[in-house]
């Protein structure tokens, strides 16, 4: 019988995960064995085909979007840590632990903030800073499907990047993407309680 801190001593560079994204040590493991499992040939990373093994994502509308979020810059392998990474935008926000932070560190990846830009991003196709209305009608068919017209779809889209856009630019910015979001308890909303 090994204690917790002896299996998790197997993660590569496990204080520096842990301290990038909050998670704690019981969680890095339990994700660990996760990652592991995933990787169901032992090549030490995992594919896109990978992922798309995960049931949730394969049946999310959004699920490649979310695939291709572990996948930054085109790459192909994704590592423990590339991993970890992403999840930790999902990891619940505890109220301690962001009172105590020191604002000389980086924003956690569970931030408020970070929160946002990483929803942002899946509907930023063409990373260029800006959510289009094509780009807002992609989303809208993939959540929402046959069960409206296109022409519901298009007015839906048109609607929601008029209200957003404050400049003027047929386009929501970050900034704007932000401010039309501020109501919403993002911080609930995109957290999955298993990820403390």
């Amino acid at each position: 019988m090994g204690s917790r801190s002896s299996h998790a001593a197997r993660i590569p560079d496990v204080d520096s995960i842990r301290r990038e994204t909050g998670f704690s040590q019981a969680s890095l493991l339990r994700l660990y064995h996760r990652f592991r499992a995933l990787d169901r040939t032992g090549k030490g990373y995992l594919s896109r085909m990978d992922l798309q093994q995960i049931e949730a994502l394969a049946v999310n509308p959004l699920g490649d979007r979310i695939i291709d979020s572990f996948f930054p810059d085109g790459s192909l392998r994704l590592d423990f840590p590339g991993f970890v990474r992403v999840l930790a935008h999902f990891r619940p926000v505890d109220e301690e632990e962001d009172g105590n932070r020191d604002p000389k560190e980086p924003e956690p990846l569970n931030s408020r903030m970070n929160k946002l830009r990483f929803a942002f991003q899946l509907y930023d196709l063409d990373r260029d800073g800006k959510i289009s209305r094509h780009e807002m009608l992609q989303v809208l068919r993939l959540m929402v499907g046959v069960q409206v017209t296109e022409e519901q779809l298009e007015s839906i889209a048109d609607r929601t990047v008029q209200e957003a856009d404050e400049d003027g630019d047929g386009a929501v910015s970050f900034l704007e993407f932000t401010k039309s979001l501020e109501k919403m308890n993002i911080e609930q909303k995109m957290s999955i309680r298993i990820l403390k």
